[in-house]
């Protein structure tokens, strides 16, 4: 992956603004930006509600929008599909597509009760440097882009936490997508030269760990192995380890409702109950959480 600077930044936000005037004649009124990720530690714990500490990264998606009359918001990507213009209902009528929209449908859904009279309408051009599938969190960057776009659109004050939770709610009810709240808390609560250590239970207590030692440089490389939440081994692996869990519970321990809950220990009891592949998630899940637990206290 090539090196990304402020300057592709300002050039990024440039082009988003003349794909705005392309499409839909005039200026913009404003512009919104969230990044994408890279997790350093903490994999397949945020569902089962362990730590994480993931850090943004400078690729982001920008939206170039400005607020309309009525009820329709009119959107387009050169990221996705051919460019055109698609519409979707910004009220009450909104629903689930098949298509790349249904990142903003959802995030829209789920602030349209904070919205004056339940609705909106907007006309948004999206321009994204976070590849699509390359595990670096595209989706959460288009959710946590347009939540702000909403946010500032409408005047609206929203604390960052709950931006999150409502992107993170779109992806469950709009995207069938059952993931933690990492990507979209990263995207929503992140800062410039820091990590952000998660506590992926509610209430989801952060803390920002500096990334200043001047001996240690960060390498994102592309793997081109490509990333998909939905429809793939994701929600399978989620699956397994709630079936941990009841078979721990099962066997007496009933405080263990995630993996954050269990120990190796406990795990172990259940062996003759759980397939080997799904010891192997559990399994991965637990020590997880304990060393991501236990290097951001050093």
């Amino acid at each position: 992956m090539t090196s990304f600077s402020d300057d592709d930044v300002r050039a990024q936000i440039a082009a988003c603004k003349r794909l705005f005037t392309e499409h839909f004649g005039g200026q913009c009124s404003h512009v919104v930006s969230a990044p994408g990720r890279v997790n350093l530690i903490g994999e397949h714990t945020d569902y089962n509600e362990g730590f994480v500490m993931p850090f943004c990264i400078q690729r982001c998606t920008v939206l170039a929008a400005r607020k309309i009359s009525g009820t329709t918001c009119r959107v387009v990507s050169v990221n996705e599909g051919p460019g055109s213009v698609t519409e979707f209902p910004g009220d009450a009528s909104l629903a689930p597509c098949t298509d790349w929209t249904n990142y903003m449908r959802g995030v829209v859904a789920q602030y349209l009760p904070s919205l004056p009279g339940g609705s909106c309408a907007f006309e948004a051009a999206v321009l994204s440097t976070v590849p699509l599938g390359g595990g670096l969190s595209s989706s959460a960057s288009l959710e946590v882009a347009t939540a702000s776009l909403l946010e500032s659109l409408y005047g609206l004050q929203v604390d960052p936490k709950e931006k999150a939770l409502r992107c993170q709610k779109c992806e469950h009810t709009y995207c069938d997508t059952p993931c933690g709240i990492m990507d979209q808390m990263i995207s929503a609560c992140g800062r410039k030269g820091a990590a952000l250590l998660i506590d992926c239970r509610p209430p989801f207590a952060t803390e920002h760990v500096p990334l200043n030692d001047p001996d240690v440089v960060l390498l994102v490389a592309n793997s081109n192995v490509k990333h998909k939440l939905s429809g793939s081994e994701y929600p399978d692996r989620v699956r397994q380890c709630k079936e941990a869990c009841a078979a721990m519970r099962a066997k007496g321990h009933t405080q263990v409702n995630f993996l954050r809950d269990a120990t190796p220990a406990l795990l172990e009891c259940c062996a003759d109950t759980l397939s080997p592949e799904v010891m192997k998630r559990a399994s991965h899940g637990i020590s997880e959480d304990l060393r991501t637990d236990r290097k951001s206290t050093r």
